[in-house]
């Protein structure tokens, strides 16, 4: 996830919202990595996907909890909606594909072990 989320920080290069718009100032100390995709997005609703996977009576639970930390992204002044929108999208696709990866290994005949 970590190294899927640094590599589109590093293609798209977008400035944080505090170097563009001064006003209001931000809730904490801002990041020196590009803005683009939220990371606390992007690993937050990749969690989500999976427990709610293992455990769907939580599906709601975790979603909520992931939105509301992609929220407060936007909320302390270090990241612009479409961060956390494409940060929440990156989490669930990656995940997804994980966990697909997975499942075809595990049904994947074994490789016979030399005698």
């Amino acid at each position: 996830m970590s190294f899927v989320n640094s590599l589109l920080k590093y293609a798209v290069q977008r400035d944080r919202p505090p170097t563009i718009v001064l006003d209001p100032e931000p809730l904490m100390e801002v990041p020196t990595t590009s803005s683009f995709p939220s990371g606390h997005t992007s690993t937050s609703f990749a969690c989500a996907y999976v427990i709610s996977r293992l455990a769907p009576r939580l599906t709601v639970y975790v979603y909520v909890l992931a939105a509301l930390i992609g929220f407060s992204r936007i909320y302390v002044g270090v990241h612009y909606p479409l961060d956390v929108l494409a940060g929440a999208v990156l989490g669930v696709v990656v995940a997804k594909a994980l966990l697909m990866l997975l499942e075809a290994l595990r049904r994947s005949p074994q490789a016979p072990t030399p005698d």
